[in-house]
């Protein structure tokens, strides 16, 4: 059975905060001498991208309303493949400048599917 949009909405709200829960106050440095928090971290900006990625094969016009979803996937990508030049600043920065944001538009859009 094939999952509705608010599932993956759903799956990548729930990653993003766990990005910010698991990075709490952390600092750069903490974050690159912590290879447990580093693995949590890039496995929710895995499963965010992921869930980005296949609501975009499922209902492109909702995804088009996530910003900048294709660079999403693409960090999605890099870190599942490219995983041996990962930049730790890169990825901490993402989850400290970007993920908050990104966490309440996909609130939002989940509040405006369920007509709150």
């Amino acid at each position: 059975m094939q999952r509705d949009g608010r599932a993956y909405l759903h799956d990548a709200s729930i990653a993003a905060g766990l990005i910010g829960e698991f990075l709490g106050e952390c600092s750069l440095e903490g974050y690159r001498n912590n290879a447990l928090l580093k693995s949590a971290v890039e496995r929710q900006f895995e499963i965010l991208g992921e869930a980005c990625n296949q609501l975009a094969k499922l209902d492109p016009e909702l995804a088009e309303q996530i910003p900048n979803l294709r660079r999403i996937v693409d960090f999605r990508n890099l870190l599942a493949h490219a995983y041996a030049i990962v930049d730790d600043a890169l990825v901490w920065g993402t989850a400290t400048g970007n993920i908050p944001l990104l966490q309440q538009r996909l609130k939002d859009l989940l509040s405006k599917l369920d007509g709150r």
